[in-house]
């Protein structure tokens, strides 16, 4: 079993870009059939693996290019019991698609000019759908639920857990709360409407809170995710301190709804360079941002546009020439 007690890496306060939109560039840069959203399922064959091995293999590329860190989410943001389930897997082979999707990004980072930067995230999704908090579980039902994907993210060479569009506080509290229990450290993202709540209508700050106050601060640090910035923005002046424990942002391209993102046929880009600006004008209100990638929407364009606008705003990184 691997050892987790190390420091996290981006937690040292460079720059860190992640991935962008994996399921959006499969679909519609690929050409590639994700049922669900589930980017994991492409695993079961050759041409799907290589595909997720190019999608990776890309932001490895650009953050060694760059000199930046880079923070890997794994393909298995579906790779729960019950989506699992409709796509065919018995718990078995559910447990070997977790493996076998960090073994990929292993197999990125061993790879990689500096693999030390280059950080694993077993990333967890909600057991529900990711834009409504329908069929919510109590904190404990959560942990129940979560805590298989997490034991064996903690058997692999995993350096966290991602817990990604979170939608409801109690999901968010039970995986934390399952990955303390693995040894795990733990990153929570939660995403919000056009209006800067969650979809239960709580606030950020609330539910940041609530996850603080029922975890004994246990998430090493925030996120923001599938929102775009204009969507956020204005709730992050309200109130002090709880800011501070933001860390990552991974924002849509669009500045699309989510019920008009389900509802669209075509892939929104939105504005690159744009959106790279919004990102540097947030580190004035998210003063430890660090960790910065992108959502539905985005790809590698983005991501070397938001390096290149904010670059210049972390001393230490090495993209400053």
């Amino acid at each position: 079993m691997a050892e987790h007690g190390g420091a996290l890496p981006q937690m040292g306060g460079e720059l860190f870009l992640a991935d962008g939109g994996i399921e959006t560039t499969l679909i519609f840069l690929y050409g590639m059939e994700v049922p669900d959203f589930a980017a994991f399922h492409l695993l079961r064959n050759p041409a799907g693996a290589e595909a997720l091995r190019k999608y990776f293999r890309t932001y490895a590329d650009l953050a060694g290019r760059l000199g930046t860190g880079l923070v890997l989410e794994s393909a298995t943001w579906r790779a729960s019991r019950d989506w699992g389930t409709r796509l065919g897997y018995d718990d078995e082979s559910l447990l070997d698609a977790n493996r076998e999707a960090v073994a990929l990004l292993e197999e990125i980072r061993d790879a990689a000019s500096e693999p030390e930067r280059i950080v694993i995230s077993g990333c967890v999704g909600p057991r529900g759908d990711g834009y409504s908090p329908d069929n919510r579980m109590s904190e404990a039902e959560a942990e129940a639920y979560h805590a298989a994907q997490v034991r064996i993210f903690a058997g692999t060479d995993a350096d966290l857990i991602g817990a990604i569009t979170m939608n409801y506080a109690e999901e968010a509290v039970g995986i934390a709360q399952a990955a303390s229990a693995a040894g795990m450290p733990s990153a929570i993202s939660f995403t919000v409407e056009t209006d800067g709540k969650l979809p239960t209508g709580q606030t950020l700050q609330g539910a940041i809170e609530q996850v603080e106050e029922a975890t004994s601060g246990g998430p090493s640090y925030y996120m923001i995710n599938c929102a775009h910035p204009t969507h956020f923005e204005g709730v992050l002046s309200e109130g002090t301190g709880w800011q501070e424990k933001i860390h990552g942002l991974r924002a849509n391209a669009s500045r699309k709804s989510h019920a008009e993102l389900d509802e669209s046929t075509d892939l929104d880009i939105g504005d690159p360079a744009g959106l790279a600006a919004q990102y540097a004008a947030l580190r004035k209100l998210l003063p430890n941002l660090n960790v910065l990638g992108g959502c539905c929407g985005t790809d590698e364009r983005h991501i070397e546009q938001i390096a290149s606008a904010c670059a210049p705003l972390f001393a230490r990184s090495e993209t400053q020439g």
